[in-house]
């Protein structure tokens, strides 16, 4: 490739073949990075079988924690080392390294003996293969981003840099259809057992494709250029972030760009997934493919607005991107439960359940992975209330007695863990059972599986469900399957004790017996409704992430622009965004309220909004060789 410098590619007409060679290499490259980064949140769950469940629970929690935490916390030093080499040695062979980096580890754990195998050193294993995905991802990003937009002409970069802007959204795309494919193919018990590796195998295919491509490109030019003239940075880290001229413009990157963005990409593609599941209650598959099609429809206005941004400018439409999801979130939010599952939104409009608990006993619950324990009353009550969806206010009661939850005409009692000991199981069985029948009652999607219910339970079953209106001798006379004790033993529906002795025993099934569950009927859902909704917060995502990439490569000189553009990039898509789930179902949670928790996006965005307002300089056309 010839070492034209960027300014004098300036008012050529379109793309040469070479052009569009880098582009798509870089793109392709980065697809694979990304997906091989989304498939560990995808299979977590099938992840958490084979590696942490044979552990006690102190140790899984732990574990889980790290494997969940490690991939994002370690974004920014991937930044940090791969920007200072990106900086040092080039762009072409550092993010070349990355992908090397980041195929190999997913590989990895697709074939990676489980703890079952290996006992502890699985998933310290894990671990530090997720580790080496977030060092790898740090580093990839910002090494593309840098590649193309030093390839790209004057007046061209915002549309030539928004290609790599695709990439996020294309990743998390791919993964989901490769685990649609893959668990269509097998089914669900296969796919829970082995299958889930595949996803994980393929990723070496990937690499050698995306290998193969990038080793036949040509270093930047503008590098080039900096290298022949002697002007490379000798120490990018600090030169970068040690100097305060520099170290300015990386804070306002970060602040005044980055964290808005970040958090309106998490809310518009990985929350509106977590909302439509945990909180509506929409089938995973279901979700999945509304994603899907959602990311498919949207994923063209990364270019639109690429390509728009070197006409009017960078910072228009990052700024009007986050104006629009502050202004439009809780109406959007509020239509998308409408759509996914009107029931519960009438429900939701009818009935609010009332938590009165002794003052202090309630807590704010931020479980970033799921595995904290809040054993107090009012939290037990709450955290069931917000799994639940419903909302609830929070009233003074006296002082040492249990929180109680007041719905329509019912009055449920919570219970203490601590204080339950042995008997907390019993306990929490019994609780959740009163506590799903009043929210029946009162009008909320809830539906109940079959029980299956041994021979020496049924009695006991019957008492402890007396709105079934069962009779012992009628079940008894009824349909049964004689089912071997070990099996049951096995299958968890009975224990050793309770089958004294007998070696087989009569099984009946329970119409309307079993776990209760929050629902959305699939009948009730606005599919066309529910997919426009997820298209205009992907489009979002598209306005505030599509010009992102060229404005921040033209924010810094060459001699540091890998490294300096890397860590706001990373620090604010990899902290703020990557903890939004967490921290916007755990305000939701304290508050009783399922969209209280979108304050945290739209409070983070308007801080964006208004730092990048004031002091963000717009750089459409400026000429990168000459930024100093």
């Amino acid at each position: 490739m010839a070492t034209t410098s960027v300014a004098e590619t300036t008012g050529r007409g379109g793309m040469t073949r070479e052009e569009k060679k880098v582009i798509f290499a870089s793109s392709l490259g980065t697809v694979f990075e990304w997906y091989d980064f989304y498939l560990y949140g995808s299979l977590a769950a099938f992840i958490g079988a084979a590696f942490f469940s044979d552990y006690p629970e102190a140790t899984r929690n732990i574990f889980a924690l790290l494997a969940f935490a490690a991939g994002f916390l370690v974004r920014p030093f991937g930044a940090l080392v791969f920007g200072r080499i990106g900086d040092l040695v080039g762009r072409k062979y550092t993010f070349l390294v990355t992908i090397l980096i980041m195929g190999l580890s997913t590989f990895l754990v697709g074939i990676l003996p489980g703890s079952a195998s290996w006992g502890v050193a699985a998933p310290v294993i894990l671990i530090a293969l997720r580790m080496l995905q977030g060092l790898a991802l740090g580093g990839e990003y910002g090494g593309a981003a840098t590649y193309v937009a030093e390839h790209a002409p004057n007046d061209r970069r915002g549309f030539y840099t928004s290609w790599i802007q695709t990439t996020a959204t294309l990743g998390l795309f791919l993964s989901l259809i490769v685990i649609l494919v893959v668990q269509n193919w097998l089914g669900k018990d296969a796919f829970a057992a082995w299958g889930w590796r595949i996803p994980f195998i393929l990723s070496f295919i990937l690499l050698g494709i995306s290998v193969w491509i990038r080793l036949s490109l040509s270093e930047s030019p503008a590098f080039k250029k900096m290298k022949e003239e002697g002007k490379g940075s000798k120490a990018p880290l600090s030169e970068a972030f040690g100097q305060w001229k520099n170290a300015r413009i990386a804070l306002l990157a970060l602040f005044g760009l980055t964290a808005g963005q970040a958090v309106v990409w998490y809310a518009g593609q990985f929350y509106s997934l977590f909302f439509l599941q945990n909180v509506l209650k929409v089938d995973g598959q279901s979700v999945n493919i509304m994603i899907a099609i959602a990311l498919l429809i949207g994923s063209g206005f990364f270019v639109f607005f690429g390509w728009l941004s070197d006409k009017i400018g960078r910072k228009p439409i990052i700024m009007a991107g986050l104006a629009l999801a502050i202004l439009t979130y809780f109406p959007l939010f509020k239509a998308l439960t409408h759509a996914a599952n009107p029931a519960l939104a009438q429900a939701e409009q009818t009935i609010r359940a009332v938590v009165t608990a002794a003052p202090g006993d309630c807590t704010f619950q931020f479980n970033p992975v799921g595995t904290a324990k809040f054993n107090n009353s009012c939290d037990i009550a709450t955290s069931f209330l917000s799994k639940s969806s419903v909302p609830y206010t929070v009233a003074d009661g006296p002082a040492g007695q249990p929180a109680t939850i007041k719905i329509g005409d019912a009055t449920v009692t919570s219970y203490d863990a601590t204080a339950a000991g042995a008997g907390a199981t019993a306990k929490s069985a019994s609780f959740a059972h009163d506590m799903n029948l009043a929210l029946q009652k009162a009008g909320f999607p809830l539906a109940r599986d079959p029980a299956k219910v041994p021979d020496a339970k049924l009695d006991g079953f019957i008492a402890a469900n007396p709105e079934l209106g069962l009779n012992a001798a009628t079940v008894r006379a009824g349909d049964k399957t004689v089912t071997p004790v070990a099996d049951l033993v096995k299958a968890k529906l009975l224990t050793a004790d309770q089958a004294a002795g007998a070696t087989e025993m009569p099984v009946y099934t329970v119409p309307n017996g079993g776990a209760f569950k929050m629902v959305a009927d699939p009948s009730a859902i606005n599919w066309p409704l529910t997919i426009a909704i997820l298209t205009v917060l992907v489009i979002y995502v598209t306005m505030v992430y599509g010009p992102i990439a060229a404005i921040l490569v033209e924010m810094f000189p060459t001699r540091i622009r890998y490294t300096g553009m890397s860590l706001p990039y990373h620090i604010g898509n990899g902290w703020f965004g990557g903890l939004l789930p967490a921290t916007v179902f755990a305000m939701s949670a304290a508050k009783g309220d399922i969209y209280y928790g979108l304050w945290y996006p739209i409070a983070i965005a308007a801080m964006t909004l208004v730092i990048g307002v004031i002091f963000i300089r717009e750089s459409k056309g400026v000429d990168l060789n000459a930024i100093k």
